[in-house]
């Protein structure tokens, strides 16, 4: 990527592209204050989208769903999520859309005001279906200014923006347990003041990205700093391990989000404030494991990350459906922990495997990480229904195994030394 470098600012006026000049070499600095500004516009997205999930007890009992409803609930909102984000990246890398980002927030804005006023089973896929669609125009452009903010250290700079998401989707099943469970559904439309404050936020990345694209073709910058030697055939192999270690992360995560409440409560007769507060726990620990993933692979390579974060997981994972309330709650935070960094190493790896392509691949991998969350949500309610939640936690103990593929996976980037 080149490299930007600021002009000094002279009393004659200068046009944005006048500010910035590019040359062959990488970006010098990482620019946090645009970095840690699209990590919080992250966490308001997540927070959104964490609310759906969160009200899932109060919805189920003021609506009298069945599990496999929630289930399409989430399948719902994950699709309209992902099938538009590969295609919102690919359309992107050909032509940026710096103001796409509050746009892509005034979606979720929507999707919450009809949330709050749902009146029954459509009217709530509906509002869901908002808010997908909101998430699937943020996340494609805000993962490139990540890119571009980065200096080089496209680990680190990716660990950032998704510990914002991490964390919004920690906070928002707190706020879930304190404002809205006691108030009633229409306690939602709060979370609409939230989202404004990310539009806001979104609008200041977006004059940033604006004044400061890079206007030669980052396909042949990003294989200059590259030079990727994989064969074509190689890359689309790695491409469809990466994809199959995706699916295992999301489906057991989603076993996590929308079902670990129903499973404390089931187990262990715990209140729904309870239940709520247990999986802030695990997304708590999901956010602060997200920070590893992203530099410790800039150190050590994404490889070993992505074996440490996927295989990893397995003995704990299998453990806790036998376990008491302590040590599941325990084993929930040590499983959010190390599982979290498994997504940006995996991203940043696909990146470097398909250089040029920053927007395709983010939407390719955002959008396939909420499709299975989606589809693994519905399918999980419905076993859940014909059988129970525990068996549903000692069936996806085994997903975490899966991760024995990184093993086919080559080395597209020596460590830093």
């Amino acid at each position: 990527m080149s490299n930007i470098i600021f002009m000094q600012q002279t009393p004659t006026q200068q046009t944005p592209t006048q500010k910035v000049i590019t040359s062959n070499q990488s970006v010098s600095k990482t620019v946090y204050p645009i970095l840690f500004t699209v990590s919080f516009s992250h966490l308001v997205n997540d927070m959104l989208q964490s609310v759906i999930p969160s009200v899932y007890p109060l919805l189920k009992t003021s609506y009298g769903l069945s599990f496999t409803q929630i289930g399409l609930i989430t399948l719902t909102y994950q699709l309209m999520a992902s099938i538009l984000q590969p295609f919102v990246g690919s359309f992107t890398d050909k032509k940026p859309t710096p103001f796409s980002l509050p746009v892509g927030m005034l979606f979720s804005l929507g999707g919450m005001i009809a949330l709050a006023m749902a009146s029954d089973f459509g009217t709530i896929l509906l509002a869901v279906s908002v808010v997908g669609i909101g998430s699937s125009i943020f996340h494609p452009e805000s993962s490139r200014v990540a890119y571009l903010a980065s200096g080089g250290r496209r680990g680190l700079a990716q660990s950032i923006f998704q510990i914002g998401g991490n964390a919004g989707s920690a906070i928002g099943p707190l706020v879930v347990a304190l404002l809205i469970i006691p108030n009633g559904q229409s306690a939602i439309l709060w979370f609409v003041l939230i989202a404004l404050v990310g539009v806001i936020a979104l609008l200041k990345v977006g004059t940033w990205y604006r004044a400061h694209l890079i206007v030669r073709s980052k396909k042949q910058q990003a294989v200059s700093e590259i030079a990727p030697t994989l064969s074509p055939s190689r890359i689309r192999w790695s491409i469809i391990i990466l994809l199959v270690l995706i699916f295992s992360k999301y489906f057991y995560m989603a076993s996590m989000t929308s079902y670990f409440t129903f499973f404390m409560i089931d187990k262990f007769n715990v209140s729904v404030q309870q239940s709520q507060i247990y999986l802030f726990g695990f997304l708590a620990a999901v956010a602060a494991g997200t920070f590893f993933g992203g530099p410790l692979g800039d150190r050590f390579g994404r490889k070993y990350i992505i074996w440490f974060s996927i295989l990893g997981t397995s003995p704990f994972a299998l453990f806790l459906p036998h376990a008491n309330l302590f040590w599941t709650a325990v084993l929930a935070i040590v499983i959010g922990f190390i599982l979290a960094s498994a997504f940006s190493a995996i991203l940043v790896y696909a990146q470097e495997l398909l250089p040029g392509k920053v927007g395709m691949i983010s939407g390719l991998f955002f959008g396939f990480a909420f499709g299975m969350g989606g589809l693994g949500s519905a399918v999980l309610g419905t076993v859940a229904d014909h059988t129970s939640i525990n068996f549903v936690f000692s069936l996806c103990a085994y997903l975490p195994l899966i991760g024995i593929l990184t093993y086919f996976l080559p080395n597209v980037k020596k460590p830093k030394q």
